[in-house]
Formats: C-alpha cells, structure tokens, sequence
C-alpha cells in the first residue's frame, strides 16, 4: 500500500493542502480540487473535525482520492488519523515515534525537513518523502536541485513558495510532487460560492505540471 500510495502523489504530482475554519468549507474545497482534475488531498489537523472529514471522505471517495492527514505532530494523532482512513500523513517536523507509526500501519510518512542533514536523517528512520519546508526560506527551486545532487535517491516534497508560477520550476529542478496550500486551495473563494476559481486553478497546476515533465506542450 504505500508504494501504491506514493506513486499515487507522484503521479499528480501535487498534494493540495487544505486547511478551513469549517469542515463544510474544507468539504466544498475538496470538490473543487477534484473537479480540477487532482485526486490527492491534504486535509490538516487543524481543520475543525478533521478526524471525521478524513473519515467521511475515505469512505465518500474510497480509492478514487488518496486522503491524506497533515499537521501531525505526534504518533498518537497519527494513529488517529490511520485509523480514520488517512491514506498518508504529513508532519512539519520530524518525529520519530510518528515517522515508525505510520511504517507499523503501512502507511506513508512525510515529515518536514530542511537541512541535507535533516532530510537523510529523516530517511534512514523510515521517512518515505521529505516535505522540504519552508522551502522558500532556502532559495525555492534552486535549492531542491542542490539538494538532489547529493540525495538523488530522495523523494522531496517542496512547501512553501511553490505557486502557478514557480510550480514548473520545482518540477524540473528534480521534486516528486509539490505541497501548495493557499495558491490553491484560497478559502475565501470557497466561502465567497466561487468554487469555480478553486476548479480552474487546479486545472491549471495540473497542466503546469505537465508541461514541466514534458507531457504536453
């Protein structure tokens, strides 16, 4: 399952991450984000109700979405979320005792690291993707190309700066997938009734990166 899940992400080659006041907001975002034609879906702990958003869209979706869980920051949240039907979990921070949850339930485990230090540390616990957080911080695109120099091996996940923009660049500088939260998912759009913006920039995220992986021209 969890090499299944992450050619899954890498395949879309984006993990929205939606973070909502409300869990009917964070709902009608996750129509949206599929309506544009991505089937991976982040959804935070600090969504109100997330444990039981994550459960009704798992079950909702089954295996059409790949529900993931983020913000988690501890093995007994992600337990949580596991058992709520989270089919990844993503942290912004390394944490050992989360990082071997997730390997005893089969499931993927993407904790935030930023230094080459960090991110091979991560790895040789069990991490299966690094999110490269706040990767802005750190040169954007540039650096996710200086990392792959050395750690070629390594699946990354840039978040942080990665927008319609700059999309294209992260791919083409060597990352899996990308993490890209309020360039994407913008509640206020949701809230406002226009789910449709929401539809069309994911659309076009989607084709950004395609473009970038040369699929299409």
């Amino acid at each position: 399952m969890r090499e299944r899940v992450l050619d899954r992400i890498t395949a879309a080659g984006i993990i929205p991450i939606v973070r909502a006041p409300s869990s009917d907001l964070a709902m009608r975002a996750v129509d949206a984000i599929r309506a544009g034609g991505i089937d991976v879906v982040e959804v935070t702990m600090t969504v109100p109700g997330a444990l039981s958003l994550i459960d009704t869209l798992a079950k909702q979706f089954g295996d059409t979405v790949v529900v993931g869980a983020g913000t988690v920051l501890d093995a007994e949240t992600a337990r949580a979320c596991v058992i709520a039907g989270a089919a990844f979990v993503v942290s912004p921070v390394v944490d050992e005792a989360t990082i071997r949850c997730c390997r005893t339930h089969g499931v993927p485990m993407i904790p935030g690291a930023l230094t080459p230090t960090e991110i091979l540390g991560a790895v040789r616990i069990g991490a299966d993707m690094i999110k490269v957080f706040p990767c802005s911080a750190l040169g954007g695109s540039q650096y996710i190309r200086a990392l792959k120099a050395p750690l070629p091996h390594v699946r990354l996940l840039p978040a942080g700066g990665v927008s319609l923009q700059t999309v294209g660049d992260f791919i083409r500088a060597g990352a899996s997938a990308v993490g890209v939260g309020a360039d994407l998912v913008d509640i206020g759009q949701i809230r406002d009734g226009r789910t449709h913006e929401v539809t069309e920039n994911a659309r076009r995220f989607v084709e950004a990166i395609a473009r970038a992986r040369g699929m299409s021209s």
